[in-house]
């Protein structure tokens, strides 16, 4: 990697983690919440649903800004509102204040995807390398995160453990800030070569605006406006544009082939919100995780084990990265998602069967899991020109984080009213169907 292209992956590897602290921390708290505020798994399923679904709500917003203005000063507006969020957690006195600081938190997490994906995607060289290391760096903070929380809510009081997560923000806030690179290299050089080989402008060129697949090139060529090149330079110049313009440029980036990705990741997206936020509950739920005392303290080690289940997925991410630079990542989105539901499908069994086989379920399950990010992000940068890389991020975390969102609420409501063997054959079904429109998009091509 080049100096921009390592400063440009240090701050977004940092923001990263950051944003998965927080994130994956929650389902730790979850547990601790059930008894604090008397809930339901359904009542708690809403309410953390609705702070996850800010994620994915303000997504858009966010890559529109992004394509605007760049994207350093939306990821670090982005620390400020998830320190800010837990900040008002710890001092909830019921959940309707709870779910308040949830959506505070969920509004500042939503800038983060959008501008620190497009500034990866537009900023580097080593495109697959960069979104490996940026992922890899997400599963530190998914690992950090749950594992702090446990750690000290068995010590501490939770409102203090809750005051204490604002500090991973203000320690990001301060590394980052002093972090400077150039957010448009790759593209500018990119924009420079085609140039220099007579095709015209960067955003005219078919091969470029699919990133070398001729394929893609002529799909996105055909939906496109042959006036979105020069338009978004005056947009760029007078600000957000028109609610026309958005439009516009949004018919242009849901070509056939975006409109199926986006089905794929929201698809994904509920299986990793309804997998994850209720998965420490649920392993506490088990005989053999009942919680243990030690020097008058008390431990569940079902937490533990979530996080360890999480910090497989550091592997994961990094795999997805780089197997998304060697094959075609549409292969590698099938095999995914044919491991994720035979993880879902084993689960209850393995959790009958012993601690051996529920942990072997848990590494196969934290694995796939996160290599699914890094291979769907490549395959959007495939099918997106360079300037819509924003937008086309900005819809693609509506999907995965805002309609994704609604698994939590739908795992609290399978979990309170059917129970476990329940929402793990439905987490089977949506990535099932995931799988198959994987294989389309081979079919296609």
């Amino acid at each position: 990697m080049n100096r921009n292209d390592r400063a440009i992956v240090g701050f977004t590897m940092l923001a990263h983690a950051m944003f998965h602290t927080y994130e994956l921390a929650i389902p730790i708290f979850v547990t601790v919440w059930l008894d604090a505020f008397a809930a339901t798994e359904a009542t708690l399923g809403l309410v953390v649903g609705a702070g996850y679904a800010l994620i994915g709500l303000g997504a858009l917003p966010s890559g529109v800004l992004a394509d605007a203005y760049g994207s350093k000063t939306l990821v670090l507006g982005s620390a400020a509102g998830m320190g800010g969020g837990f900040l008002l957690v710890s001092v909830a006195p019921n959940v309707i204040v709870l779910s308040a600081a949830l959506v505070l938190w969920g509004a500042g997490a939503s800038l983060y995807h959008p501008a620190g994906l497009s500034l990866l995607s537009r900023g580097t060289e080593e495109r697959g390398t960069a979104f490996a290391y940026h992922g890899a760096a997400g599963n530190v903070g998914t690992v950090v995160g749950p594992l702090a929380a446990a750690v000290l809510l068995a010590v501490v009081e939770w409102r203090l453990v809750a005051a204490l997560f604002v500090l991973p923000a203000l320690v990001a806030s301060a590394i980052a800030v002093r972090l400077s690179f150039d957010e448009r290299a790759a593209a500018d050089e990119r924009a420079e070569e085609v140039s220099a080989d007579g095709h015209g402008d960067a955003d005219d060129d078919p091969e470029v605006a699919a990133d070398g697949d001729p394929g893609r090139a002529d799909e996105i060529d055909a939906d496109a406006d042959p006036d979105v090149g020069a338009d978004r330079a005056s947009e760029t110049d007078d600000g957000l544009g028109s609610f026309r313009d958005l439009v516009r440029d949004s018919r242009a980036l849901f070509t056939p082939g975006f409109v199926v990705l986006f089905a794929i990741i929201m698809l994904y997206g509920l299986y990793y919100r309804g997998v994850l936020t209720f998965l420490p509950e649920i392993l506490g739920g088990l005989p053999m995780f009942e919680p243990v005392t030690l020097f008058d303290r008390s431990f569940s080690p079902s937490r533990y084990v979530y996080a360890g289940l999480l910090s497989v997925g550091v592997a994961g991410q990094y795999a997805g990265g780089k197997v998304s630079d060697m094959i075609e990542t549409e292969y590698a989105l099938v095999a995914t998602f044919a491991a994720l539901v035979v993880a879902a499908l084993l689960f209850v069994p393995a959790s009958n069967a012993g601690v051996a086989p529920l942990l072997a379920v848990c590494v196969l399950l934290g694995f796939f899991v996160y290599v699914a990010a890094p291979v769907y992000q490549a395959t959007i940068a495939d099918y997106v020109a360079d300037d819509s890389h924003g937008l086309s991020y900005g819809f693609t975390y509506l999907a995965m984080f805002g309609v994704g969102a609604l698994g939590a609420a739908m795992a609290g409501t399978v979990l309170t009213y059917a129970g476990s063997s329940a929402l793990f054959v439905l987490l089977a079904g949506l990535v099932a169907l995931a799988g198959m429109l994987s294989v389309y998009l081979l079919v296609r091509d």
